[in-house]
């Protein structure tokens, strides 16, 4: 028996296909480009963003986002990192899927200076709509800090469902934090554009 004949099999993860580009009422969703850096910076220099994500350091400066930006926009995984902008094309946030431990996992968060503008509700609905159509048997997992009504009201609103409460540590605040666990099954996102 040679080592060629001991390797184990990679298991084959079905993936999403490339990233799109997603035009809705107000915005457009689209890979994202070197270029986004500074803004990426930007918005994330703010710790009433920064907060609420569990992987997001603070502080956070340009290099912290090229470091992120790089093997996003390598092209060499499943996931879909989107930018979010507006008619000018100015980056003002990010909704990603993303394939961690075998499951499908959204994250989000938007500049808060668009905040309470529905901005958000747009951009993820139609970004799940968009991966639903490609991958209509794939439960989405998410979830939320407890602190953070406005996120789960605005997942509860798609179809998401707690699933379970825990604690994981937010890089942001150097602590554990309450997390709601959520769930979008197949067949169950709700149309917003009603």
């Amino acid at each position: 028996m040679n080592a060629i004949s001991l390797e184990r099999p990679k298991p084959t993860v079905p993936t999403a296909g490339s990233q799109p580009i997603i035009a809705t009422q107000r915005l457009t969703l689209r890979p994202h480009r070197l270029s986004d850096a500074d803004a990426i910076a930007e918005s994330l220099s703010d710790f009433a963003v920064t907060r609420m994500l569990a992987r997001v350091p603070a502080p956070y400066d340009r290099q912290d986002a090229l470091d992120w930006l790089v093997p996003a926009t390598a092209g060499r995984l499943p996931d879909w990192q989107m930018a979010i902008t507006n008619g000018d094309d100015a980056h003002i946030g990010v909704v990603s899927l993303e394939l961690r431990h075998g499951r499908w996992h959204l994250g989000y968060w938007l500049n808060r200076y668009y905040w309470r503008r529905g901005y958000m509700t747009e951009a993820v609905a139609a970004t799940l709509e968009r991966f639903s159509r490609r991958m209509p048997e794939t439960m989405v997992h998410s979830g939320v800090f407890a602190d953070n009504p406005a996120s789960l009201r605005l997942q509860e609103k798609l179809g998401f469902r707690m699933t379970g409460c825990s604690e994981i540590f937010s890089f942001a605040r150097n602590t554990m934090v309450t997390h709601v666990e959520t769930a979008l099954k197949p067949g169950t996102l709700q149309n917003q554009s009603a």
